[in-house]
């Protein structure tokens, strides 16, 4: 086996002291670190004032099942099908549960046939254990292999993974540099043409590691300086 060197060594404890530090770190904490490195991030604390990112409040499996649900939905159209999904399992968002519905059903609460698809094939993967949502399992996991993990399931990609991260998981190293709010709010806030998704990656490199917050404060740079309307990920 190949010994690892000084420099190597140093290199990885790093990378797992910087891991366990952004998991001590409060959302509030980790943006008065941003704000002490970064004019920009700075200027939005006091614009915006503290991070919000709302806790779970619902289990992992039932939080991947309302973000299928309202791919592509308008929000009053989504929350009325889920409403119903959920009225359709008695509350009870669990794979067995939805199993127990037949197409037939579930395409009567307003679901698409490829939105129908898609639980099916969540719930599966769930039962046979290829996407582990147990909080030990995700524990274990870093971004990139949840990320993985939940993209293996049909429909779910990686904007909706990287949201689950974020707000689910309140994972504090998540760059979602598919989502135009962010890509948007980045140029407002540094003053530069809207970077392309290619473009945004690097640019989360001096936040590392609370890009989640970074990301955040971009889609409040939108509510501020575009005059957007507060949307559900900043409230």
């Amino acid at each position: 086996m190949a010994r690892t060197s000084m420099a190597e060594a140093t290199a990885d404890a790093s990378r797992v002291g910087a891991k366990r530090s952004a998991k001590r770190v409060s959302h509030t904490e980790a943006a008065r670190i941003l704000a002490s490195r970064e004019a920009v991030i700075a200027r939005l604390l006091v614009d915006a004032g503290p991070p919000r990112l709302r806790r779970a409040q619902e289990s992992h499996f039932a939080a991947l099942v309302r973000a299928i649900v309202y791919q592509q939905l308008a929000g009053r159209a989504a929350a009325a099908i889920h409403g119903r999904l959920l009225a359709a399992v008695s509350g009870d968002v669990r794979p067995e549960a939805l199993n127990a519905l037949s197409d037939a059903a579930l395409r009567a609460v307003g679901l698409s046939a490829n939105k129908v698809a898609s639980l099916r094939d969540l719930s599966a993967k769930v039962l046979a254990g290829a996407v582990e949502l147990s909080p030990r399992a995700l524990a274990r996991q870093s971004d990139d292999e949840v990320a993985a993990q939940l993209s293996s399931v049909r429909g779910i990609g990686r904007w909706t993974a990287d949201m689950f991260l974020m707000f689910q998981l309140r994972r504090l190293d998540v760059w979602p540099t598919g989502d135009f709010g962010v890509r948007r709010g980045y140029g407002l806030a540094w003053k530069i043409p809207m970077p392309s998704e290619r473009e945004l990656q690097p640019l989360g490199d001096p936040h590392r590691p609370y890009r989640s917050i970074a990301a955040w404060y971009c889609w409040r740079a939108v509510e501020l300086y575009a005059q957007a309307a507060d949307s559900a990920l900043t409230r």
